[in-house]
């Protein structure tokens, strides 16, 4: 009963930190975090202790599917290289930079150690940038970049964790030993992957049903990572891995009503679990700075201030590197590919940490030495990455103008797209004239399809989209005025629940289209 109200408070206060993020637009991941600290210190409050292997278990799935479930497979995969630079090549590297900072702090702690260090705050939290991004239109390049390294990186990350903390328990590990075991771990995770995407593709047209269908999407993230851990391989790439194959069959193994009822679940799913997760890691400051007494305050300050530069800088200098670098090679400058130089600016401080970072400190095994020192100084990692660069990013993305402009009015390929289904309703409707059933019903609706067809015809062209809004708010003037004769209705002659229910969510659904499109129509 005790975690129940515990959840519900929590949720509660984080609805709060919304209302506040909102008024004072600041990221929501730092205010919670902030707020998380806040409460921490509250007397009387119960003490809320994160565990590592439920915290990994309970919210990363769900998250990372998600965010494998909005991936663009066309995008991803035209970004590859760049993500994997990120996702495996920054993450090393940030430990490594990290590993050797922590190593001139504390002399006496093995190696080992300090790459378990490294890899646990190497990985960038994406959903702590994704409260910045989603506010501004950028580049759609640079929001894929970001958001497929962080479907990958938290794999390559936990990978160098479990071998970090193997080679300390052994006393070492031989690197071409270290390396199998990365690409064993990896394939692995890959396979448990295409094999929960396979058996789902099987299952899911059997069910038939909406909610049953968005119950089993929930059970096949987590499906893919508790089966992935069992086996010892990765169980964030067999999430992604399900994730995004599933993804790309949904149009087909979805009913159209299960998209959008997956959409409203996933999304309140979504903001429920970012939030826990980030007050969580603030509610931890308390406990964490409770087993610190044996360390100087100055020493604590100095190595938390040099661990968080060393996070901060490692990353920035590895993607300007491969920024500017490659454009001293002429076949390489060439490259259209290759990132401008003020994304790559954006892309180097969008390197905010989170739970995933917290989570496996917390995991650090009890004899590793200075445990509670590491524990420390990868909470302040997150804290300074979070407030700093979180608080920074939106003005640095508009001081560099990498923002793009909103396009006004329907795109040409959207109005292009929209004439072609206009035009294959028109014909599959003309394809009725001649029946002495159908014929009549067909040449009255034919018209409307025509005209449809010329509106949008008019609007790829690039033609004026004066007509196009004035359709669509003419009809959805109609539409809200048969909704409200439709509860007047209800009122005057008690029109059934069930029928009023069934009519209402038609009108809902055909708003919210209606809505949608006079917004991109400018």
């Amino acid at each position: 009963m005790l975690l129940l109200e515990i959840t519900l408070a929590l949720l509660a206060v984080c609805l709060g930190f919304a209302i506040v993020s909102r008024h004072t637009r600041l990221p929501y991941a730092v205010v919670l975090i902030l707020g998380g600290m806040v409460l921490a210190f509250v007397p009387g409050l119960p003490r809320v202790e994160l565990d590592p292997t439920v915290a990994l278990a309970a919210f990363l799935p769900p998250l990372l599917q998600a965010s494998a479930w909005r991936t663009d497979w066309q995008e991803f995969r035209a970004n590859l290289r760049p993500i994997l630079m990120l996702a495996v090549g920054a993450v090393f590297f940030t430990a490594a930079c990290v590993a050797v900072a922590a190593k001139l702090l504390l002399p006496d702690l093995p190696w080992a150690a300090a790459i378990a260090l490294g890899a646990v705050v190497a990985p960038p939290d994406a959903v702590a940038a994704a409260s910045v991004l989603q506010r501004l239109p950028l580049p759609r390049r640079i929001v894929t970049v970001l958001e497929g390294e962080s479907l990958v990186n938290d794999a390559s990350s936990l990978v160098l964790f479990r071998l970090a903390v193997g080679a300390l328990a052994a006393g070492s590990v031989a690197p071409g030993i270290a390396g199998l075991t990365f690409l064993g771990v990896a394939l692995g995770g890959l396979a448990v992957g295409f094999a929960i995407a396979w058996l789902a593709a099987r299952v899911l047209p059997r069910l038939g049903e909406t909610p049953l269908e968005i119950a089993f999407t929930f059970l096949v993230g987590y499906g893919a990572f508790l089966l992935a851990e069992r086996l010892h391989v990765s169980g964030v790439i067999a999430v992604v891995t399900a994730g995004i194959l599933l993804a790309q069959r949904q149009r087909s193994l979805l009913t159209p009503r299960t998209r959008i009822e997956s959409l409203a679940t996933w999304g309140f799913v979504e903001f429920a679990l970012t939030s826990l997760v980030f007050i969580l890691v603030g509610l931890q400051l308390n406990g964490i700075l409770e087993r610190l007494g044996s360390y100087h305050l100055g020493f604590l300050a100095l190595s938390a201030a040099t661990l968080s530069v060393t996070l901060i800088v490692s990353r920035i200098v590895w993607v300007m590197a491969f920024a500017y670098l490659p454009r001293l090679i002429p076949a390489l400058a060439r490259d259209e590919r290759q990132p401008a130089p003020r994304h790559a600016a954006i892309i180097g401080w969008a390197g905010m940490r989170g739970v995933v970072s917290l989570a496996t400190a917390l995991a650090l095994p009890l004899e590793v030495p200075h445990r509670e020192l590491l524990i420390f100084l990868a909470f302040v990692a997150i804290l300074a990455t979070l407030v700093v660069q979180g608080t920074t990013l939106e003005w640095l993305i508009i001081r560099l103008g990498v923002v793009e402009p909103r396009h006004k009015g329907m795109s040409a390929h959207e109005a292009a797209a929209r004439r072609l289904m206009a035009e294959a309703a028109r014909a599959e409707v003309e394809g009725r004239l001649d029946s002495p059933l159908d014929g009549a019903i067909a040449r009255d609706l034919a018209g409307e399809f025509r005209d449809i067809a010329r509106v949008f015809t008019g609007v790829a062209a690039g033609g004026p989209q004066a007509e196009l809004r004035a359709r669509l708010q003419i009809r959805l003037a109609a539409l809200r005025a048969s909704r409200e004769r439709l509860l007047q209705h209800h009122r005057e002659d008690g029109l059934s629940d069930e029928v009023l229910t069934s009519l209402l969510a038609e009108t809902d659904h055909e708003e919210l289209r209606l809505v949608q499109q006079l917004a991109q129509a400018g």
